[in-house]
């Protein structure tokens, strides 16, 4: 699998009482793939927010097609569909790993702001950031 594929196992406590994993659970494994996929494009959180970057997610959906148990294993596909330098939006798909049907699909959307939370452009604070997010945009 290539940058843009995180793999998870389902764990007991992410399950309800109808021993699926929670709703939102899907919206904290689709952020666990989002900062895999930055950080194996060389754009990693951590070190972003030690330069002052904040990423604050500004809109989030899911969409529930076959529930998660205990125990499943998923990988989520990322996709990178909008970045201007200000904002990026990402699209999530969640498929089993032992037969590929699709969990859920999801998409958040964020933007770029300094420590004082004041918008900022990345193209021009941080060029080189800016070009390894642009170069993985998905098509």
């Amino acid at each position: 699998m290539d940058n843009k594929f995180y793999i998870r196992r389902a764990a007991y406590y992410e399950t309800d009482r109808m021993g699926i994993v929670h709703h939102s659970n899907h919206i904290r494994y689709f952020e666990e793939a989002r900062i895999d996929f930055m950080h194996k494009i060389g754009c990693d959180v951590l070190d972003l927010e030690e330069q002052g970057v904040l990423i604050p997610n500004v809109d989030a959906y899911a969409r529930y097609l076959k529930p998660v148990r205990f125990y499943d294993d998923v990988y989520i596909e990322v996709k990178l569909v909008v970045f201007n330098g200000s904002r990026m939006e990402y699209d999530y798909t969640m498929r089993f790993c032992d037969n590929d049907e699709i969990a859920s699909t999801g998409h958040t959307t964020h933007c770029f702001v300094n420590s004082d939370f004041k918008p900022m452009s990345i193209k021009r604070a941080f060029p080189d950031f800016y070009q390894r997010l642009k170069d993985n945009m998905s098509e």
